[in-house]
């Protein structure tokens, strides 16, 4: 009696897993929008046929057809682009920021300079230091 309920409970879980697979021919939905992909899909899904010739197709020492070496240097030129705009913003923000970090240095040090005019004028111009005659 103990090993009857462990036998039917591991049948009613194969003939569920047996059920929901069944239909699972290929690794593409077979709706109706799979067998007549439109844009970009079509790019992405294949017919059964052609996706298990994929890999055989051409061996690896094999010399790229032309469409792929140009749709791999597309793809490398579209990186460099993407490169280089992100290097130029991030050249943008810091060149701003620098900018800024000069002026509010720039005015600190007036500020500064324009304070110990003020503190040390004598009320001579100019100063009574830059004519002292020493002997």
């Amino acid at each position: 009696m103990s090993w009857t309920r462990p036998l039917l409970l591991t049948c009613l879980v194969v003939l569920s897993a047996i059920t929901l697979f069944h239909g699972a021919d290929s690794a593409v939905v077979s709706d109706k929008k799979a067998a007549d992909p439109q844009g970009a899909l079509r790019k992405i899904f294949m017919p059964e046929a052609d996706a298990s010739s994929f890999f055989k197709r051409r061996g690896r020492r094999a010399v790229k057809t032309q469409d792929e070496i140009n749709a791999e240097q597309r793809q490398r030129l579209a990186a460099d682009e993407r490169r280089r705009e992100y290097h130029e913003e991030q050249r943008n923000a810091f060149e701003s920021y620098a900018e800024e970090e000069h002026d509010e240095q720039d005015e600190r040090t007036r500020e500064k300079t324009e304070q110990w005019r003020e503190f040390h004028y004598d009320g001579l111009d100019p100063s009574y230091e830059y004519n002292r005659h020493t002997v």
